[in-house]
């Protein structure tokens, strides 16, 4: 899953994995763009468009676990919906803290979905698997933690009270690549059990290779 790193063609197996991806890189070429002395000061339209990348990556997973929440129970399992619903209503108030600091700061938050790359193809198959799914999820948290990593030390010392939210958003993002990480874990383990013997000898010769 990870050759949408390796060039400027997109992924078009995992597109919501691209879309992420290509946020992060238009957010490192702005911050390579404004890297100076020690001294700099930090350009207030740069810190704008960090900030609307920010945005954006939060927009798309709304999208995504909003798209969860709507899928048949053999795609998602019923039990699992609340809490895809209750990451929606995470994902949409970093969003919306995000949106507020870009007007705090006169900027103009750009809230249309269509400004994440190919937003459109951020769809799911009922046929997909959830544990795939779950592992593309990790991969994009995972993206989106280095992006507001990158965000962070590209502030430094300047602008304090963005730096502050941005850190505070990395916190939670990290905590949901934990909970992400656990969850396919569990699916796991539950789909080898529901395998039987066969599985359990298949996965025992796999951690041998």
């Amino acid at each position: 899953m990870s050759a949408y790193l390796a060039g400027s063609q997109r992924d078009r197996i995992h597109p919501f994995l691209s879309s992420v991806a290509e946020i992060r890189s238009r957010a490192r070429a702005q911050i390579e763009a404004g890297v100076g002395s020690a001294d700099r000061a930090i350009d207030r339209n740069a810190v704008l468009r960090l900030l609307n990348a920010a945005l954006a990556t939060e927009l798309v997973c709304v999208v995504r676990y909003r798209r969860y929440c709507l899928m048949t129970a053999d795609a998602v399992p019923d039990a699992r919906k609340n809490e895809f619903m209750k990451r929606v209503q995470e994902e949409q108030s970093h969003a919306d803290q995000i949106a507020a600091h870009i007007v705090e700061l006169g900027g103009q938050p750009n809230l249309n979905p269509a400004s994440a790359p190919d937003w459109r193809e951020i769809e799911l198959a009922d046929d997909e698997i959830f544990t795939d799914m779950l592992a593309e999820d990790l991969i994009a948290e995972r993206i989106a933690i280095d992006t507001y990593r990158d965000i962070v030390r590209y502030l430094a010392d300047h602008e304090p009270a963005t730096r502050q939210l941005i850190e505070k958003i990395m916190s939670a993002e990290q905590g949901h690549a934990e909970e992400v990480a656990s969850l396919r874990d569990e699916m796991l383990r539950r789909d080898r059990a529901a395998a039987g013997p066969a599985s359990h000898a298949g996965a025992a010769l796999e951690d041998m290779h």
